[in-house]
């Protein structure tokens, strides 16, 4: 299908790259999924690209022989590699085990020192709202609490200075993006960055096993969906909020 035969909706938004980006997710495999092609993007058009990821994935199988920490070896390395494949400039690691994150005070600290410190023009997230996906799959609790704990660190914590003093001055982040969300009003253009989103999910080998054709076929036609409601070839929806 020609691109000129999508409809483009009014609320899809194809602006300039921020200054600097940063993606706050629960696992390893996380942002390469929901958010990779725009990492991507933004970071050919000169953003500096940081991502933080809250739990190390030491659950991130269901054969019971096989030894967590050597898991969470296997994870950081196969994450390192998708930043390379995107353009991540650097990794921030929380430590927390999978499944036991909560949007707790001691998260919202660091998230708002992360916050402070990086100063981004964009935060991306998952959408926590988002619970039920059909009528077969109930979203991770991980990513919800996650999700949670970044609105919760940046409306109102990280722009107030009487939260958590001494992890910086204030700071109210711009722009928030909301992915996996089922209310998206926000579409990007990933056209140019598939491939490298592809490769980058590829990389995690511990979850998705060998990269075949076929992963490179489901990472298409997923963003081939979102490209529809975009009016674009291949696109990455979020729910945007305006922050200041």
């Amino acid at each position: 299908m020609a691109l000129d035969a999508y409809e483009q909706p009014a609320g899809a938004v194809d602006g300039p790259a921020p200054r600097r980006a940063l993606a706050v997710y629960a696992h390893p495999d996380d942002p390469d999924l929901s958010c990779g092609g725009t990492l991507a993007r933004w970071s050919r058009e000169g953003s500096d690209v940081h991502v933080c990821l809250c739990c190390d994935g030491d659950k991130g199988s269901a054969d019971p022989s096989i030894d967590n920490e050597e898991l969470v070896r296997d994870r950081r390395q196969e994450t390192e590699a998708a930043g390379r494949a995107l353009g991540v400039g650097a990794h921030h690691w929380l430590g927390y085990r999978d499944g036991e994150v909560d949007d707790s005070a001691d998260l919202r600290a660091r998230l708002v020192a992360l916050v402070r410190r990086l100063r981004p023009d964009v935060v991306l997230a998952p959408d926590p709202t988002a619970v039920f996906f059909g009528l077969d799959y109930v979203n991770h609790r991980d990513h919800r609490m996650v999700g949670w704990a970044v609105l919760d660190a940046i409306a109102p914590a990280a722009a107030n200075p009487h939260y958590f003093p001494g992890t910086g001055r204030a700071y109210q982040v711009p722009v928030l993006y909301l992915s996996g969300t089922l209310e998206p009003d926000t579409w990007v253009d990933i056209t140019a960055t598939i491939e490298a989103k592809a490769a980058a999910v590829a990389c995690h080998a511990s979850q998705v096993g060998p990269g075949g054709a076929w992963l490179g076929t489901a990472v298409r036609q997923r963003a081939e969906e979102a490209g529809r409601l975009g009016g674009v070839r291949y696109a990455e929806a979020f729910r945007k909020l305006a922050l200041s």
